[in-house]
Formats: structure tokens, sequence, C-alpha cells
């Protein structure tokens, strides 16, 4: 069953008298549990992508489908609304709360959706328990290293149960090996618990992970190939 469609999907920006056309007519589905990759160079339109996905942003034209259900007009209310039922996002600089607890960081997304102390404390505890942070949950995000700071910002992402997971550059500040570790970490709630998981990168080595790579250029969609060490 389709998670996403989108239809002709453009974007356009306007600076001053250049209007700039950071989409143009693009079109894909995505299956639930699918594991996707998108690529290409600064300029190219991914993010812009990423951001329309998300509901981080609207099409200047075009249709939007998430679950069935038609957001590309949607007002901001109902959009964040659906960003904290349906989307997790996970990013580069991990976006945590300093001296706070990686318990009180994941419960954020619940204290929006005005879920009770108890049960957030509860689910809060069980998604770090998933990522392999059991027993962390009251250490300061700055008392964990990257890679932890990393799983905390994925446990806060998968606490509401979203079906769709984003992460943009989430390795862009990780070694090597634990860039390794977070990207197995990815394809294990991909595959265990069927998350819907759209990874924007530049490194083809962290895209390899993903079943599908489709690459932008100049806002839009060039190649669309099924691919990688997760297939």
């Amino acid at each position: 069953m389709e998670l996403i469609e989108v239809r002709t999907l453009t974007k356009v920006y306007r600076l001053g008298d250049v209007a700039v056309h950071a989409l143009s007519d693009v079109s894909l589905t995505a299956e639930r549990g699918e594991f996707m990759a998108i690529m290409g160079p600064s300029g190219s339109g991914k993010s812009t992508f990423m951001n329309i996905l998300g509901c981080l942003d609207k099409p200047t034209s075009g249709q939007y489908f998430l679950d069935g259900v038609e957001v590309a007009r949607m007002e901001r209310d109902r959009l964040a609304e659906i960003r904290n039922r349906k989307i997790g996002f996970v990013f580069q600089g991990f976006n945590l709360l300093r001296r706070t607890s990686a318990l009180e960081n994941v419960e954020l997304p619940m204290l929006y959706g005005g879920t009770p102390a108890k049960e957030r404390r509860e689910k809060a505890a069980a998604a770090l328990e998933v990522v392999g942070l059991a027993g962390r949950g009251h250490h300061h995000t700055n008392q964990l290293s990257g890679g932890q700071q990393q799983r905390v910002a994925i446990a806060r992402a998968i606490v509401n149960e979203a079906p769709l997971l984003f992460a943009d550059e989430p390795t862009g500040n990780l070694d090597t090996k634990t860039s390794v570790e977070i990207m197995e970490l990815f394809v294990k709630l991909n595959r265990e618990a069927k998350i819907t998981v759209i990874l924007v990168t530049h490194e083809p080595d962290i895209a390899a992970f993903s079943r599908r790579v489709i690459r932008f250029l100049d806002g839009r969609i060039v190649s669309d190939e099924v691919a990688g060490a997760a297939a």
C-alpha cells in the first residue's frame, strides 16, 4: 500500500523578479516499509523535496498524498498535527535540548500531543531501549557521545510510532564506525518495525544502506534505482 504519492510537484521561489524553480513536475510513489535514499548536488532540489514530504513546506503546484490524505494545501496547524502523528525527523545536528536528560528529549513529541506524564516516561524509556540506550535515560545530552546523541534523536523520532521517518544527513557529524552503527539501526527499524525511512545524503556509502536510490538534478528526478545493501 502506498504511503506517499506525489503528482507533478513544483516549487518556485521568487527572488525579486527572478523565478527559481527548486522543483519541476516531480512525481513518485513510495510503499509502506520502503527504505529510500535521496541524493543530488547542492541546489538539486532534494532538500526542498524532503521539506515538502515532511510537511515543513508547501508546493507551488501539484499534489501530495500522505497515507491517502491530500496534505499539500492544508493549513499550518493541521500540517503540524500531521507531522506529530505521522512523521519523525532525524537531523545531522541532532537538535537535542542541552542540559536536559535523554528521557526528557524523547518525551518532547508526546508533550505536544498531550500524552499523560506516566505514559510519556514509559514510552520514552521503551524507545531508548529500542535504540540501544536502556539505562541512559537520565544522562544529560552533553554527557553523551555524538553517536549516543543521534540515538536519542532517533528514539525521539520513533516514540509516537509514526510510520514515516526522515533522516537528513544523519551521519554527517559522526565518524565512520559510528555512522555504520547508526545506519544499521535505521535498517533494523525499517525491517523489524516496518518504518518507512527516507534518507537524504551526499554519501554513496551511506545511500548503499537503502533499498532504493533517487537522484535529483536541477529540480527533477534523473534516476530512480533499486539497489543497496539493505535490498
